[in-house]
């Protein structure tokens, strides 16, 4: 009876919804790990300085911040954003294609985080764009090809493929998902439409896990593959030699597209699809990735060259406490330099934001909270003063604070 009811617990909550947000936030944003061979000074400070370079680009989001000088130089007084370090041992898989189970090998990790607010102010110096703790689910259905055989990889996939995903998502601060690929997903989606990118089939499986974007990628040695007539394969051989035909014979290709099928903050921004041909598996999934990331990048990072005045109304303010976690809740958004009351009038409160850059990166970015939403009112007015002193009144965004 009780085996029963397990069994019976397990196909029911097999069909429960999963319970996600668009948006999530980035806690270790600061912190970074890397591998260390001992604890000497020499080895320490190398990895300090590698530790701050990971943690560069995920504020930065691009890698080519690295190539600013003066970043160059933060990364080599480290000292001076260095908040505290610790170090970790921990077990690894170590790779041995003849054994049935992998040996558990040893490796010491040195973990460090930085100073939030002395890395930002650096950003803020040589005007590079900031991109804040609260960043865009993404949901990534990747498909394998090998010759005839297409596979879905799921979170527990037994490739290196999730693993390769998961330590990008850390690395860069992006949350990167994986489907479960459960009886739920099974059931309600068909390899033939994530392989033909079929928005509408692809979309309505992926509701359950509430992206803020979708991601189909395919990864091919066979079907992708441009057409070569046994013609040009000969002419090539013939070209290269002994050495040269043997590493043709050897050496497998692969295609790896990606298209971003839906997005829920692009509005009328057309779908966007990239792709890589090499040799390595591994090479072409972290290229797509990192494109990825630099695309959503460039829209929800925030120009830090510009301070502008933003002025916002929430609606619902109740009670003191409410007013001070909308406070706090502004005040601690990446986004925003300073918070000012501007107006106290029944349950609304009217602020002043001074922003790091632009209105439209700010809007964008919030809409990834669930705790403030906007409210179109084309009826709300806030005063403004034109250059005449004159007062005017111009439409005010309006918010609703979810306790």
């Amino acid at each position: 009876m009780f085996k029963t009811l397990i069994i019976l617990l397990l196909v029911i909550t097999t069909f429960l919804p999963l319970t996600a947000i668009e948006a999530v936030e980035v806690k270790d944003l600061y912190e970074a790990s890397v591998t260390i061979n001992s604890r000497n000074t020499a080895e320490r400070a190398n990895a300090l300085k590698k530790a701050l370079s990971l943690v560069m680009v995920k504020v930065g989001g691009e890698k080519s911040v690295l190539e600013n000088e003066i970043i160059k130089d933060g990364i080599k007084n480290h000292q001076l954003y260095l908040h505290q370090y610790r170090y970790q041992l921990e077990s690894t898989p170590e790779s041995d294609s003849t054994l049935a189970t992998p040996l558990q090998n040893k490796q010491l990790f040195l973990i460090a985080s930085f100073n939030e607010d002395k890395i930002n102010q650096l950003f803020q110096q040589v005007s590079l764009p900031i991109w804040g703790r609260l960043r865009p689910q993404i949901l990534l259905w990747l498909v394998n090809e090998n010759g005839l055989n297409r596979t879905i990889i799921s979170s527990s996939t037994d490739t290196e493929l999730p693993s390769i995903v998961n330590d990008f998502s850390v690395q860069r601060g992006l949350p990167i998902m994986m489907p479960l690929m459960d009886l739920t997903d099974a059931t309600r989606i068909e390899l033939s439409d994530i392989w033909g990118r079929f928005e509408e089939p692809v979309s309505a499986v992926s509701s359950r896990y509430s992206p803020e974007a979708i991601v189909v990628m395919r990864m091919s040695d066979s079907s992708l593959l441009p057409a070569k007539s046994p013609d040009n394969v000969d002419d090539e051989r013939k070209d290269c030699g002994l050495l040269c035909d043997k590493k043709m014979l050897n050496e497998k290709n692969y295609i790896l597209d990606w298209s971003i099928l839906s997005w829920n903050q692009q509005g009328d921004k057309k779908n966007f699809s990239q792709q890589y041909q090499g040799s390595e598996k591994s090479t072409l999934l972290k290229q797509g990735l990192n494109d990825i990331s630099t695309l959503l990048y460039q829209y929800y990072a925030l120009t830090t060259t510009s301070n502008n005045d933003f002025t916002i109304e929430v609606a619902n303010v109740d009670s003191l406490s409410t007013y001070v976690d909308i406070f706090d809740f502004l005040t601690d958004l990446s986004s925003v330099k300073s918070v000012t009351l501007l107006k106290a009038e029944g349950t609304s409160r009217r602020f002043n934001l001074q922003l790091l850059g632009s209105s439209e990166a700010f809007v964008a970015s919030l809409a990834l909270n669930t705790q403030l939403k906007q409210l179109i009112d084309p009826l709300a007015r806030y005063e403004t003063m034109s250059v005449n002193n004159e007062t005017s009144e111009t439409p005010a965004p309006i918010f609703y604070w979810n306790n």
